[in-house]
């Protein structure tokens, strides 16, 4: 077993930090996912789920849904809890990239794409071409598939954020990623929960959207009450989809944990989420904004991980 909440203890560099036991995984591994691992290389993809160590990588490329990210890896914001370089990309953009990006879903076979990306304040639409474009090239390479954009808030501009929704991607997600009192401390002042909230309102009464999505970290220092304040906002701005996981600290740079929440409270929380009529609510130590994106689609309620996380072999 590993501890993938320490990068370190992970290149051998520290030793290793005790951590709750929920917290601990096993590594994906197997002839079928090294296979697939290459591929994803030789198509010159980024994957969330590699850069970030994703603990359900196994699971979810095992049921053909991944998480890509286009538009670089240089984010023009630094949120404290982030691990994404900081800098200016110089309005650098790969005109290409969407079709690479289809080519790629088609030859890999997946059905469910979540499309996400660094900010890019320095772009005048904040990337958003990008996003519909590439919407647009997996629909018509890959027909069926569906797909998910994960978006930022492009500084507060909607008509960015109409390029995207006109590209009619099943979802549109955008992450409040914490309660609002703790809005300045964890993200890039350029970020608020309102201006967030604004962006999934806007998303959900244009109607190019089956459904809109929002997470949050846990383990910041929130209150349960101001959890449940956040669930209520997020449902008046008519948000379908709601999930929970647990923050980890990717260096000693980052904003410490100050809770690891257990996977009981998680799923009391799944269920006060629940109620709240929420089309779909995933709620657990190790989940993360796109782990079982694709079940919104097959089923309404709760969905509660095994607690262990048991990683299954890629078929």
């Amino acid at each position: 077993m590993i501890d993938l909440t320490n990068p370190a203890t992970l290149a051998g560099t520290v030793a290793p930090v005790r951590k709750p036991e929920w917290l601990k995984v096993r590594l994906p591994h197997g002839e079928t996912y090294e296979h697939l691992r290459g591929r994803v290389a030789a198509s010159q993809l980024h994957t969330v789920c590699q850069e970030a160590m994703c603990p359900n990588i196994g699971e979810c490329w095992g049921a053909g849904t991944a998480t890509i990210m286009i538009l670089g890896d240089v984010c023009t914001r630094g949120c404290h809890f982030c691990n994404v370089k900081t800098g200016s990309p110089r309005g650098e953009v790969d005109w290409m990239e969407p079709r690479r990006v289809a080519l790629a879903v088609r030859e890999l076979g997946w059905k469910y794409l979540v499309l996400t990306a660094v900010d890019r304040d320095d772009l005048p639409d904040g990337g958003a071409s990008i996003f519909a474009q590439t919407v647009r090239q997996i629909h018509e390479l890959v027909p069926g598939a569906k797909v998910e954009c994960l978006t930022g808030d492009f500084a507060g501009d909607l008509k960015a954020l109409d390029v995207v929704l006109d590209a009619r991607p099943e979802v549109l997600a955008h992450n409040v990623e914490t309660v609002r009192r703790l809005q300045a401390r964890v993200r890039d002042r350029r970020a608020n929960f309102d201006q967030s909230l604004s962006v999934l309102r806007h998303a959900k009464a244009s109607g190019n959207v089956r459904f809109t999505k929002t997470s949050m970290m846990l383990g910041l220092g929130e209150t349960e009450r101001e959890i449940e304040a956040t669930m209520d906002e997020a449902r008046a701005a008519g948000v379908d989809i709601f999930t929970m996981g647990q923050y980890l600290q990717p260096t000693k740079r980052h904003l410490s944990v100050e809770e690891y929440v257990t996977p009981e409270k998680f799923m009391r929380l799944g269920e006060l989420a629940r109620r709240r009529g929420f089309r779909q609510v995933v709620s657990s130590p190790l989940s993360r904004s796109s782990y079982h994106a694709e079940q919104a689609f097959q089923l309404h309620g709760t969905l509660q991980p095994r607690r262990r996380h048991k990683l299954t072999k890629l078929t």
